[in-house]
């Protein structure tokens, strides 16, 4: 797709500086659908192995946003502003995932909406979202259990992670999923804002999950490890797990990746990917 370019057409520069200001243009709303659309269709078309791997590394990664948050609440004191600092912690999981390749699936349920209209692509879809839920959901499990092995950590350390845990259990039915949807619309819109972040990818990643820990938001991968590590140490039931975190969690980033942005987002630019079906025809 050929968009015009800043400085393109400039007489005052030459070929050299056309290039510098092309570099720096900001990127046209149909190029930005365009390369998440692709994105997604290139998750579609993996293999099992690779998606399994993949979002089983994306789990295993997504843990230590709820060790590092746990670790920074055992080093601070207890003051108001205590988790305005903690809430750092909560990004470091997804600056990993993200700048790693790793599949998530809240980044899914924005990218493979934004594919085709056809039967065969929603059961592509389908089959994408199962198996990046699931072993997003194991690797999150499993982080869990390793943060079982004692004498790891400190006293200290051990007792957070116990507090930290039980935070995406606080909650009834509606009200998570309320954050759900919050947190599902923040991570799809940053999946929008980082084709044309640049080298301000890894800014853009912290600012849009700090916003989802500091509002005290539902990830459903980031909260599966803090709600399994509930579970594990007695904490919660397993029917917790599903019942109180889970399900609503799923349901409000759902709403949130796939309602209140890809399709509002796509809604805005289809006249221009009409527009531009026609011209091409």
């Amino acid at each position: 797709m050929n968009e015009p370019q800043a400085g393109a057409d400039s007489p005052h520069l030459d070929s050299d500086e056309q290039e510098q200001a092309a570099e720096h243009s900001t990127l046209h709303p149909l190029v930005i659908h365009e390369i998440v659309r692709e994105e997604g269709e290139t998750a579609m078309d993996r293999t099992f192995a690779a998606l399994m791997w993949s979002a089983l590394a994306a789990g295993l990664s997504m843990g230590f946003s709820f060790l590092v948050q746990s670790i920074l609440e055992s080093a601070l004191p207890e003051t108001s502003w205590r988790g305005l600092v903690s809430s750092l912690g909560y990004t470091i999981g997804f600056v990993f995932v993200i700048l790693g390749r790793q599949q998530l699936f809240t980044e899914s349920t924005l990218t493979a909406v934004l594919t085709r209209r056809d039967l065969k692509t929603l059961f592509k879809a389908l089959r994408l979202w199962a198996i990046v839920l699931f072993f997003n959901l194991v690797g999150t499990t499993i982080f869990a259990g390793i943060l079982q092995i004692e004498s790891v950590f400190s006293p200290e350390v051990s007792d957070s992670l116990a507090k930290v845990a039980r935070t995406p259990l606080s909650a009834d039915f509606g009200v998570t999923v309320g954050r759900g949807v919050f947190s599902g619309w923040l991570i799809a819109l940053m999946v929008w804002l980082l084709p044309s972040a640049r080298s301000a990818r890894l800014l853009t990643i912290l600012l849009v999950t700090y916003t989802v820990a500091v509002s005290k938001l539902t990830h459903v991968i980031a909260g599966s490890v803090e709600a399994a590590y509930a579970v594990m140490i007695g904490a919660a039931t397993v029917s917790d797990y599903f019942l109180v975190f889970m399900v609503p969690t799923l349901i409000g980033n759902m709403i949130g990746g796939i309602s209140l942005v890809a399709i509002v987002n796509h809604a805005a630019i289809a006249p221009e990917i009409a527009g531009a079906s026609r011209r091409r025809d």
